[in-house]
């Protein structure tokens, strides 16, 4: 479990295709004070596993799902990544809760200068809107951060200095690609409420609520 707190930029040393996935080797300093093998670090938002490092470096293993559904098999050597490790049970939660694990790709579709915040645009596909919402959380690349209009199917953020600064957000182009996660709360309530893509004939209705115990 992570908090899309970044805490360093990393730098891929070097990806390697597998016959069934890929090996990846990222640069880094401050995700290495304390890291051990099996350690969870979120990689521009995707939580891998750490197979072993050294001092400058650590390697991890991407399965074929992951390379499908990420950006990552997109990436090459010499590109940077937000990094993060999985948050502590006594630590504060200073994001939202983010599971690493990847909904689907955006794209930066604009960005625009104003003041000192960076206001960026992002495409998503249409089905995964209904799990964004008007001042809700939404990870980027592993980054929290807060929704700040919905149009069409496109979502932007205000970004502030220090995040914009410190993350691959300076990095990006318009129409690169990113990892999104949403916010997991909504996936449990439509869960819950039976409202998923196995009942799409299923309404909320008096009945409902009686059955469900609301009334």
């Amino acid at each position: 479990m992570f908090t899309g707190i970044i805490e360093e930029i990393g730098q891929i040393k070097n990806i390697s295709m597998l016959s069934n996935g890929a090996e990846i080797i990222i640069s880094c300093s401050e995700i290495l004070n304390d890291i051990k093998i099996g350690d969870s670090i979120c990689v521009n938002g995707v939580c891998q596993t750490v197979t072993s490092y050294d001092d400058t470096s650590f390697k991890a293993m991407l399965s074929d799902e992951t390379l499908k559904i990420t950006n990552i098999a997109n990436e090459k050597s010499g590109n940077y990544v937000n990094l993060e490790r999985a948050m502590k049970i006594d630590s504060r939660l200073g994001g939202h809760i983010v599971t690493g694990h990847i909904d689907c790709q955006g794209k930066l579709v604009s960005t625009e200068k104003q003041n000192e915040f960076t206001n960026m645009t992002f495409q998503i596909p249409e089905d995964k809107l209904k799990y964004i919402i008007y001042k809700g959380s939404i990870t980027i690349n592993g980054i929290s951060l807060t929704i700040s209009e919905i149009k069409n199917n496109t979502f932007s953020i205000a970004v502030i200095p220090h995040t914009f600064n410190n993350t691959v957000l300076k990095y990006l182009n318009i129409r690169d690609r990113v990892n999104i996660e949403t916010d997991i709360i909504g996936k449990y309530v439509e869960k819950m409420l039976g409202l998923g893509n196995n009942n799409q004939n299923r309404k909320i209705n008096i009945e409902f609520l009686k059955e469900n115990g609301f009334v």
